[in-house]
């Protein structure tokens, strides 16, 4: 039972990791600057950030050892949560990117294309 369980604990984080790389891909293609670094071809680690703008960062980090959420503004902290907390974060922020992504592919804004900046606010 408890190898079949750490297979499973290990396909999650590799699942984690690509949609991270993922999300990451998209971010950058729509003008937020963003970045996933893994460490190795096996999958079982990553570090995603994101700049939402004036001084807004997430990082998300995942390893076998755990998940962290962390959001900062100006060089502070204002967030930190671990597991299943910081992959629901990690949820609201994919969605308040595809809202903030659909809304501006609209042809009505396709003037402020370039101006995107999420509501920089605490997601939680």
């Amino acid at each position: 039972m408890f190898l079949r369980l750490a297979n499973q604990h290990r396909q999650f984080v590799q699942d984690l990791v690509m949609n991270l790389q993922a999300l990451a891909n998209v971010l950058e293609k729509h003008g937020f600057p963003a970045s996933c670094y893994t460490c190795g071809n096996q999958m079982n680690s990553a570090s995603f950030m994101v700049s939402l703008g004036d001084n807004h960062l997430i990082r998300f980090l995942v390893s076998d050892y755990g998940i962290t959420w962390t959001e900062m503004r100006d060089d502070r902290e204002l967030m930190k949560l671990e597991g299943a907390e910081a992959i629901t974060q990690l949820e609201q922020l994919s969605t308040l990117v595809k809202r903030s992504i659909e809304k501006h592919q609209c042809p009505e804004n396709y003037a402020s294309k370039n101006k995107r900046v999420l509501n920089p606010v605490v997601l939680r």
